[in-house]
């Protein structure tokens, strides 16, 4: 399996355990309306910093990849894959906040 089909389904378990938060949310407008700076910039942050560490770390060689197992395409060292996973935490965190909130509340 290549990192990159596993990042697909990574994404995709993400984004539709997202998708079911949403539609379950009885606040919807409202968290798309004003929810969408604070993720973006939380996405710029987050990856980023994967990008800085990661690099980092394959340098230090503490991460290898295989070649073999990789798409090609990198951000410096860091196969461009790596940045999924991150991506996915940034759709599961809210989708699960909003799965596990107390009903009535808009905090």
């Amino acid at each position: 399996m290549t990192y990159a089909l596993l990042s697909l389904l990574f994404l995709g378990v993400a984004a539709a355990v997202l998708a079911v938060a949403l539609i379950r949310a009885p606040d919807r407008a409202h968290l798309v309306r004003h929810w969408w700076v604070p993720t973006l910039l939380a996405a710029v942050v987050v990856l980023a910093l994967t990008a800085v560490f990661d690099n980092v770390m394959i340098l230090a060689g503490f991460m290898t990849y295989s070649d073999a197992h990789i798409s090609g395409a990198k951000l410096g060292l860091v196969p461009i894959e790596d940045f999924s996973y991150p991506l996915a935490a940034l759709l599961l965190l809210p989708a699960l906040w909003l799965l596990t909130r107390r009903r009535g509340t808009r905090s």
